[in-house]
């Protein structure tokens, strides 16, 4: 397996603050959504995950995750672990206990009924998200 490299590794970082943080680069991620709802073929509004200030919104950080390192997250996803897995499971709200168990359960989803690569992220969501709601429930 092909580890993420520097660059994609200090793009998770960016990423992830940016989420977090507070910072601000909704152009930058309306052109992103834009063009993947272009290809995708998405009819919800793009400009409804960013907030007035420009933020991405709380129920909108996972997709924007997935839409944004959609090859990095496949790669994590296929392994079980990694840096991309690990933050969209923070942010389905996976405890921090159960991450290693969560990994090992999308792991075997992508083994046997993943959507695919070629699938709308909402896709992807939506089976990262049914997964993490057992762990969510277990506490």
């Amino acid at each position: 397996m092909r580890t993420p490299s520097t660059s994609a590794r200090l793009a998770l970082v960016l990423l992830t603050l940016a989420l977090s943080s507070g910072c601000s680069f909704k152009a930058t991620l309306d052109q992103t959504l834009d063009t993947t709802s272009n290809v995708s073929g998405t009819t919800s509004s793009v400009h409804s995950w960013v907030s007035e200030d420009g933020l991405v919104k709380p129920e909108y950080k996972a997709l924007a995750l997935i839409t944004a390192s959609r090859d990095n997250m496949e790669q994590n996803i296929a392994a079980g672990s990694g840096e991309y897995l690990t933050a969209v499971g923070t942010l389905l709200g996976v405890p921090e206990t159960d991450r290693a168990d969560f990994g090992a359960a999308i792991q075997r989803h992508y083994a046997k009924d993943w959507p695919g690569s070629h699938a709308a992220p909402e896709q992807w969501l939506a089976q990262l998200h049914e997964t993490a709601q057992s762990y969510r429930l277990s506490h």
